[in-house]
């Protein structure tokens, strides 16, 4: 049955825009804020939006059909912008007397880019000024798998951009410059599935390098991370497609370097026509469309903005359940992110592989660190009481060890497990060291026990910071993949302190952590 037109209002940050959609895109207007210099003040988008907010909605009616339903963007984003699109929206749906529908901002990101590439059940990259995830659906939510721990990749090249004088927004001007840019190095870094920026920026902000060498290698080193944690999820969950989203997602490097992973990885990769990749009202009114539909609507009194308003936290009542993955494991090799492990003998052989979609400098840099460091943290990680595979044998790529043969956890949650984890886990942050990838894919279960593997991303330290990092990790797989996930946390949390010192300042850390995943 016919439904109708639903209208939709963006206005999270600095893009005030309108749009119809029905059973396509009927008409879009948009009228972004411009700030005269720097980056976006909200009080001043606010203000912007307030003033054109009028014209733009009765551009987008003007001879077209009534809407059967007003959808607003509720979050996440800048107050101040949001309550003004929600006040506009109520004020319309009781106008019409139609049904006011609430639209998370990345949720919507994620539908259009659905609906414009027809892809069922992706890995979605979200890279946006605000906001830097790894998604994909599970379980009737679209669970985070990664995400930035401190600034999204849009605001960091902002804000590197600002530093050299470049006008807003820094990103087309930094990938414009970086076309005639050479290699330097910059830091890289990423801990497990989530990733962090600042450090890069401050690094490319202090170079001595020319302009165009330091815009090359921001754009070589972010996107490389970005990347890499990507894989990680596609190799995590066993889905075989991967959308880009948000307005990053305009990038060509960075659209360049996931192609090439994806054709690595035998994956299909899309990309929406740059129309839905900013904040657009279209993503807007047709997620609120297929919202509408599955009964999604929200009472007028119950529609206050939520500026810090996850993704996780939307119940997806417009999607079904994926068939599993008919995938079968190969007997004799396994494949990750970032190495394959070839069994043979009662040894496994875990040979780390070139990435194309690196520059070969990084690549050459990360296999050389991380296998040597992989090889120590496996040793001395052992001493301290950790089950994990004997080395035999280490060169410049690969490390050849015990094969211990288990199952993954991820196959076998059970609070019991959990538990044993967790003072496995204790003992190694009791050594001070961090896995920097605990994933649920890493722990083996062998003879009812837990063995921790892949050291790739290790590292020795003494932080509390860095080891609520460790088991921030964890418990975000855990959210996105087991419904269990609270019972599971607990028991963890039980082993956890069992052999941890100083459980409770650590794990205190990672509530903080978790906050810091809001919109920043």
């Amino acid at each position: 049955m016919k439904i109708g037109p639903v209208l939709g209002i963006e206005g999270t940050a600095w893009n005030l825009s309108a749009a119809l959609f029905d059973d396509d895109l009927i008409k879009l207007v948009s009228h972004p804020y411009k700030p005269a210099q720097g980056g976006i003040h909200p009080r001043e988008a606010a203000q912007h939006h307030a003033s054109v907010i009028t014209s733009v909605i009765e551009e987008v009616l003007k001879g077209n059909p009534t809407p059967v339903a007003v959808a607003f963007s509720q979050g996440p984003g800048l107050g101040p912008c949001l309550r003004i699109v929600g006040t506009a929206a109520r004020a319309l749906a009781l106008s019409f007397d139609v049904p006011l529908i609430g639209v998370n901002h990345c949720v919507a990101h994620v539908e259009i880019g659905r609906f414009a590439s027809g892809f069922d059940d992706p890995i979605v990259l979200y890279a946006s000024g605000a906001n830097t995830q790894v998604l994909g659906y599970l379980q009737g939510r679209y669970r985070i798998f990664g995400e930035t721990l401190d600034i999204g990749i849009g605001n960091a090249i902002d804000k590197f951009a600002r530093s050299q004088g470049l006008p807003h927004p820094g990103g087309p001007e930094v990938e414009r410059i970086a076309k005639n840019g050479s290699y330097i190095p910059l830091p890289y870094t990423v801990k497990g599935m989530d990733l962090a920026f600042s450090g890069l920026v401050s690094a490319a902000k202090d170079a001595s390098a020319p302009l165009e060498d330091v815009c090359y290698s921001l754009q070589e080193t972010a996107f490389a991370m970005c990347t890499e944690v990507t894989e990680r999820a596609l190799s995590q969950t066993g889905k075989e497609q991967l959308l880009l989203v948000g307005g990053v997602g305009m990038n060509k490097r960075l659209q360049e370097m996931l192609s090439c992973m994806c054709e690595d990885r035998d994956a299909a990769f899309s990309v929406p026509i740059p129309q839905y990749l900013g904040d657009n009202g279209a993503m807007i009114a047709y997620t609120g469309r297929i919202m509408l539909e599955s009964g999604s609507v929200l009472p007028v009194e119950q529609s206050q903005v939520n500026p810090s308003y996850r993704a996780d936290q939307v119940l997806v009542t417009w999607r079904e359940e994926p068939p599993a993955s008919d995938r079968h494991p190969d007997t004799y090799s396994a494949r990750g992110a970032e190495a394959i492990v070839r069994f043979c003998d009662g040894a496994a052989s875990k040979i780390r592989v070139s990435k194309r979609y690196r520059h070969p400098e990084l690549d050459r840099r990360l296999i050389a660190e991380r296998t040597r460091a992989e090889a120590r943290l496996i040793a001395e990680a052992r001493k301290a009481g950790v089950r994990t595979p004997i080395i035999r044998e280490i060169t410049q790529d690969t490390i050849i060890m015990e094969h211990i043969d288990g199952v993954k956890l991820k196959e076998c949650l059970s609070p019991e497990l959990l538990e044993e984890t967790g003072r496995m886990v204790g003992k190694l942050h009791a050594a001070q060291i961090v896995h920097g990838d605990l994933t649920t894919c890493n722990f083996l279960v062998h003879d009812g026990k837990t063995w921790l593997i892949d050291f790739g991303l290790a590292g020795t330290s003494s932080e509390i910071e860095h080891r609520g990092v460790d088991i921030h990790v964890l418990f975000q797989v855990l959210e996105s993949t087991s419904k269990d996930s609270d019972i599971l946390k607990e028991a963890f949390i039980q082993g956890y302190r069992e052999k941890m010192p100083l459980a409770d300042e650590i794990l205190n850390r990672e509530h903080e952590i978790e906050l810091r995943g809001r919109y920043l």
